[in-house]
């Protein structure tokens, strides 16, 4: 059963709302600290269950939903206007939780496609040149979308430098029919610099199982340079991703 909390513990609850992005407090029903975001547009609920229990609640489902590796679903009675939640055990858990419902809420399911029609509504594109203008915005925030996806990581190694990683998309910019597509962050994959050249000119790909597939036409030398001779795997595949995987497999990779 929810109880009222004490004075320190609503203070450590909101720094780890507004440290991981949630930087307006609401009012909320009894027992429960509200926030949204100026970035993002899930709302945030938090609360306490006994001494080790730390619950957060989600206005988005969608965001709950992909938030399995964190926690354990709530089986308590939800505040009015969430959908789900996750309870963790300690502080450190819940800023981890936080900053990752905060990411995908950023990206999913088309919230890159709302902030892209957001920002080019009013822009002119009757000229080549105004149109490369909106071109490059959507591509901006494709990459940010992904890195917000993949945390900052290459989906494959794992490399963590984000000035050096690439937004690789699926199906190319150029062969999607619809903005939705483009900017579909289940269209892509962040990757480290010689994974993106490899994926775009088709001596990769990616099973549906995640699994890398290198093409035979690489060469044995090339494979060992590449450090594509020992099997690896892609983090983070979900279903939306297999919906694009058979085009670049059928499309674009040499088998």
């Amino acid at each position: 059963m929810i109880a009222p909390f004490s004075a320190a513990t609503a203070t450590r609850l909101e720094k780890a709302a507004i440290d991981n992005g949630f930087d307006q407090q609401e009012q909320s029903e009894p027992g429960w600290l509200g926030f949204a975001s100026s970035q993002a547009p899930l709302r945030l609920w938090l609360t306490t269950l006994g001494d080790e229990v730390l619950l957060a609640a989600f206005s988005q489902q969608h965001v709950a939903d992909a938030l399995g590796e964190y926690g354990t679903a709530m089986s308590s009675p939800l505040p009015e206007g969430a959908t789900a939640g996750r309870a963790v055990s300690d502080i450190p858990a819940l800023h981890r939780l936080l900053r990752r419902a905060f990411q995908l809420s950023r990206s999913l399911p088309h919230e890159l496609l709302r902030t892209f029609e957001k920002r080019t509504g009013s822009l002119p594109q009757s000229t080549e040149a105004e149109r490369l203008v909106v071109q490059r915005v959507g591509q901006d925030l494709f990459r940010e979308g992904l890195l917000d996806y993949w945390e900052g990581r290459c989906a494959i190694t794992g490399l963590a430098v984000p000035e050096l990683l690439r937004a690789s998309h699926i199906k190319p910019w150029s062969d999607c029919t619809t903005d939705a597509e483009r900017l579909d962050v289940f269209n892509g994959l962040l990757l480290a610099p010689h994974l993106d050249a490899a994926f775009d000119r088709g001596f990769i790909t990616l099973a549906d199982d995640a699994t890398l597939m290198v093409s035979p036409r690489l060469g044995s030398d090339g494979r060992e340079i590449l450090g594509l001779d020992r099997p690896l795997r892609a983090v983070r595949l979900a279903e939306g991703h297999r919906r694009y995987l058979p085009w670049h497999r059928d499309r674009v990779y040499r088998p």
